[in-house]
């Protein structure tokens, strides 16, 4: 099962190294990994996504947990979370195909944030499954470049990651 652990760190030089090696040394796999400062410049939060059972992702909350630099952390897929990913995708866009990638765009919400002769950049945000169905309309052959952020969320209601 698909987990988001949203984790509040001291935000100092080393923190996300030591994340990354505890998961590279017990075999786990980090799908996406964001990190930023928050509103305490002390801090930084970190977003992972990870997957695993129950067992495994309880192991790697209390390891976590047990890491110097982690102050809180919370499993997001234990609350009710909205959660969001931010994509960019380099498509050509032809005369003939224009207007048809303008009308994907809308219809998913997205900007075209950039317009050059033969290219467009669309952004695109929603959740990880809207982006792979944005993807899947859009013809493979014109699609030249596509980044994404991974997922990044937040506990519904009043509960939140904060101290």
């Amino acid at each position: 099962m698909r987990h988001i652990i949203s984790i509040l760190i001291e935000n100092e030089s080393g923190a996300l190294s030591r994340v990354a090696g505890l998961f590279s040394a017990r075999g786990y796999n980090i799908e996406s990994l964001t990190v930023a400062p928050t509103e305490d410049p002390s801090l930084s939060r970190m977003t992972l996504v990870t997957s695993g059972n129950e067992n495994i992702i309880e192991q790697i909350t209390k390891q976590l947990n047990k890491l110097i630099d982690v102050v809180k952390l919370i499993d997001l897929a234990e609350t009710s979370h909205i959660e969001r990913e931010l994509m960019m995708v380099k498509v050509k866009a032809g005369e003939q195909s224009r207007n048809e990638i303008r009308s994907l765009a809308e219809i998913f919400r997205g900007k075209i944030i950039d317009v050059s002769a033969k290219i467009y950049i669309i952004e695109v945000t929603g959740t990880s499954e809207k982006l792979d169905a944005f993807v899947a309309t859009l013809d493979a052959e014109t699609i030249i470049e596509v980044v994404r952020s991974g997922a990044t969320g937040i506990s519904r209601g009043e509960q939140g990651l904060h101290l």
